[in-house]
């Protein structure tokens, strides 16, 4: 009896030994790795390569860590950097402050299915889907003190005191434009919460009116923690997505990022001294060291977030 259930055991064993690979996997994946590999993988590992390398004598030669040790360590290169990134830090936490919050009370109130809801989704939606270059131009022409459309705005409603050159003025200039960006992505967090709030079932619900929770009751104690992993998919998407931004910046203060580099991030830092500006000649080199730095800066807060989210599904499985 023993005999033959080892008999048995080493036939299935051989059977799954000689299990035939998953060709049709690799063919249907092969298309979508290819197009990954050539778009994003290339092209960072390229950008990397570039930032370990320096012109010499007319030629590219490899140096090592020297560029990086140049953008934190010189003069040239070093406050300008920190200055990005401490503009950057403070785009970012608006964004969190202020969008994922906002959001997150527009899809709640989206989800009780009031009438219209469908018209609000679109209208709020709207803006994400417009072109960054046509909103930030927009926005210039609303809130330029001369000819804008402020003041006739601001006027009627007895608030005079607001008339001001929002972004000419380095204390306003980049919270403005952090609420623009504000004003026209806060569609794709409301929407995220919204499709993991109408994912709840509605028993849950109901089970808690009839305890006697109130709206506020339910929203602590059933809607909070069922979509907190959604929650973090959103922190982390605005983590990448601002830290990345440029092109609003870009349009609307330019290349310099002004009033006196007030609105500077990181990705006018990098166009800045990747392609120059003015009579400044672009340094590709050290450029990609900006590029570098902000690939490390990402990784970091995704990482963070990893940590934090696996200590957390261990202490929930505990």
């Amino acid at each position: 009896m023993a005999h033959t259930s080892l008999s048995a055991t080493s036939s299935s064993a051989r059977v799954k030994r000689r299990r035939p690979f998953p060709w049709h996997i690799a063919v249907f994946l092969a298309p979508a790795v290819l197009i990954y590999t050539v778009v994003m993988i290339y092209p960072i590992l390229s950008s990397l390569w570039l930032s370990l390398n320096n012109q010499s004598g007319g030629r590219a030669a490899f140096v090592g860590l020297a560029n990086y040790q140049k953008l934190l360590g010189s003069e040239l290169y070093a406050q300008p950097l920190w200055n990005a990134l401490r503009n950057n830090v403070v785009f970012f936490l608006i964004h969190m402050l202020v969008q994922n919050p906002v959001g997150l009370l527009l899809a709640v109130l989206l989800s009780f299915r009031l009438r219209g809801s469908a018209v609000y989704r679109t209208l709020l939606f709207t803006p994400t889907v417009l072109s960054v270059v046509i909103i930030g131009f927009a926005w210039k022409l609303i809130l330029n003190p001369v000819w804008g459309v402020q003041r006739a705005l601001l006027t009627p409603l007895g608030l005079e005191h607001l008339d001001q050159p929002w972004l000419g003025l380095p204390n306003t200039a980049l919270p403005t434009l952090s609420l623009i960006s504000v004003w026209q992505n806060i569609g794709i967090p409301m929407l995220l919460f919204l499709a993991a709030l109408v994912r709840i079932p509605d028993e849950l619900y109901e089970a808690a009116r009839l305890d006697g929770a109130g709206g506020w009751t339910i929203f602590r104690r059933i809607q909070l923690p069922l979509i907190l992993p959604t929650v973090g998919i959103v922190s982390v998407l605005t983590f990448v997505g601002n830290f990345n931004a440029f092109d609003l910046i870009y349009s609307t203060q330019g290349a310099l990022a002004g009033p006196n580099f007030a609105s500077d991030i990181l990705g006018t830092l990098f166009y800045r001294t990747f392609f120059g500006y003015q009579l400044q000649s672009g340094d590709p080199y050290m450029g990609a060291a900006v590029a570098g730095v902000m690939l490390a800066v990402i990784l970091a807060g995704l990482l963070v977030y990893l940590v934090a989210w696996q200590r957390r599904m261990t202490e929930v499985q505990l």
